[in-house]
């Protein structure tokens, strides 16, 4: 890795630290170093197979071996659901994740996800429960410093069948949410969306109808879903975004 500021006309990758993306904001141009692809990519290439052989317990071991051996397969070589791992309960967010875009590194201050099952839309549904403020208000119950395996992975997410109206219009909003620009155009084109800069206002509405959507599918009814907003950060000036989400909440409710 080089810690030296670099272009990318050497062929470099960034290497992504937690402060490299935010909410919806899939590059903050802040790295934490640039990286040699060649190198890189057949270090993870061959620790990847040797994990995915060994009898220890491994995420690649739910893959089968072909797809290990196949280069093209590794993750940085795809958008993929990365969250900070530090964060503390009395931050604005603390769940903060994100589709990164292809061709990046991440070291280990932002765990990632792999996917031995599902597909795009998979993906896209549950980044839109992972960025919603009913998810962040329950993850905040349990987060102090940092957000281990051990504490994400009992987060609890609705599940609702693929058929079911407020999956769709979850995948839908978080699938578009996600594609600000053509580096997530195959990405996009697989959920089914549309790829491209969203305007400001249009993107504020779409994430309070998420906000609405999510909760929805969480059971609350709408006292419970104020109530959320009340507690969520000590302070905070939520009123004008919880009117817009009980619009949509309502609407859909309906």
């Amino acid at each position: 890795m080089t810690f030296a500021d670099q272009d990318r006309s050497d062929g470099s990758w960034p290497v992504y630290k937690g402060e490299s993306f935010d909410i919806w904001d899939p590059d903050t141009g802040v790295y934490y170093a640039r990286a040699d692809p060649e190198p890189v990519l057949k270090w993870l290439q061959d620790k990847r197979v040797k994990a995915g052989k060994s009898r220890r317990d491994s995420p690649h071991r739910e893959f089968q071996m072909a797809f290990l051996r196949d280069r093209s397969t590794l993750p940085c070589l795809t958008p993929r659901i990365a969250f900070r791992d530090v964060a503390r309960a009395t931050d604005s967010r603390t769940i903060i994740a994100c589709l990164v875009p292809p061709k990046v590194f991440i070291g280990n201050q932002a765990p990632y996800l792999l996917w031995p099952r599902g597909d795009e839309s998979d993906q896209a549904f549950l980044l839109g429960v992972l960025c919603s403020i009913p998810l962040d208000w329950y993850a905040r119950r349990f987060v102090e410093t940092h957000v281990n395996y051990f504490v994400f992975n009992p987060f609890p997410v609705p599940r609702p069948d693929r058929r079911n109206p407020k999956w769709q219009r979850v995948v839908a909003l978080a699938g578009r949410l996600a594609s600000p620009d053509k580096r997530f155009r195959p990405w996009a084109e697989a959920v089914g969306v549309d790829c491209g800069a969203v305007p400001q206002d249009e993107k504020e509405d779409m994430i309070n109808e998420l906000d609405a959507v999510v909760a929805h599918l969480y059971g609350l009814d709408e006292r419970q879903l104020v109530h959320v907003f009340e507690t969520f950060h000590e302070g905070w000036d939520y009123q004008t975004r919880l009117d817009h989400v009980l619009r949509h909440f309502r609407a859909w409710a309906r």
